[in-house]
């Protein structure tokens, strides 16, 4: 896997005329088992990119559902080592739908970046997500994952100027994660006028980068009224609160996540 399968998961849904879909899961919640089973369950029912967070005591970004879901993991043994085990495991049950690994500074500091990185593309990762990296302390994490060809992405909020978005997309080599609101992960009523906003402006700014929201998207009418607006589409709290009540139903909701992806309009 590399950067260009990354790429070409969002070149390829916007060919069949829709937004990709990006589910989130909690690697490690409430197992590893069963995160292996939810990946496989996601790529069958149409996912086209997998999120896994890596479990971290201290996720800044996160609301209650995910740090609830985090601890569960963490509690169960849940490490960095583990979650690039579940990443091989599903690798070897057949799934080649991109994998991004979404972590906290911290625990790869730990880990070693080089050496992370290293593990995580032959463990099958295609991209990460650091959140609390910012851009200009990012060189060593940029050239590690580089070499390996694991595609990074910075994020943009809705107050993130025009300059510094582009800067951040052009600097982004997986996607461009557009946060949809200010403050942390959770599911919402409605979409703000600010996240279309948003990406609008970035539509206009990042040139080839692809770009994806997330950040409270949790219903396919939320789905439905940014896929117009972005090249993917990121449900997170929502399927991490779907998985404490009802693993089961995942593929089902999924299904309905990526029907609702489908872009009515010219974008």
């Amino acid at each position: 896997m590399s950067t260009r399968d990354l790429r070409a998961a969002f070149a390829a849904a916007a060919a069949d005329g829709r937004a990709a879909l990006v589910p989130y899961l909690v690697c490690g919640h409430p197992d590893a088992d069963t995160t292996v089973h939810l990946v496989l369950e996601a790529a069958a029912a149409g996912a086209d990119v997998i999120e896994l967070g890596v479990p971290f005591s201290d996720p800044l970004a996160d609301g209650e559902t995910i740090r609830n879901a985090t601890r569960v993991a963490l509690d169960a043994g849940m490490s960095v080592a583990g979650c690039l085990d579940v990443v091989r495991r599903v690798r070897a049950a057949g799934a080649t739908l991109p994998i991004v690994l979404m972590g906290y500074v911290n625990p790869l500091a730990r880990y070693g970046v080089e050496r992370f990185c290293a593990d995580a593309a032959a463990a099958g990762v295609d991209g990460l997500i650091v959140p609390d990296m910012p851009l200009e302390e990012s060189g060593e994490l940029l050239a590690a994952a580089g070499s390996v060809e694991l595609g990074v992405t910075f994020l943009v909020t809705p107050v993130t100027g025009g300059a510094r978005i582009a800067q951040l997309a052009a600097a982004s080599t997986g996607f461009l994660y557009c946060v949809a609101t200010t403050g942390t992960t959770g599911a919402r009523a409605d979409v703000a006028s600010s996240t279309v906003e948003l990406l609008d402006r970035v539509r206009n700014l990042a040139g080839d980068t692809p770009f994806a929201v997330g950040f409270g998207v949790s219903t396919p009418e939320h789905v439905a009224e940014l896929a117009p607006h972005a090249d993917g589409v990121i449900v997170g709290s929502a399927l991490v609160a779907l998985v404490e009540r009802d693993a089961a139903s995942l593929a089902g909701r999924i299904g309905e996540l990526v029907a609702a992806t489908a872009v009515v309009g010219v974008r």
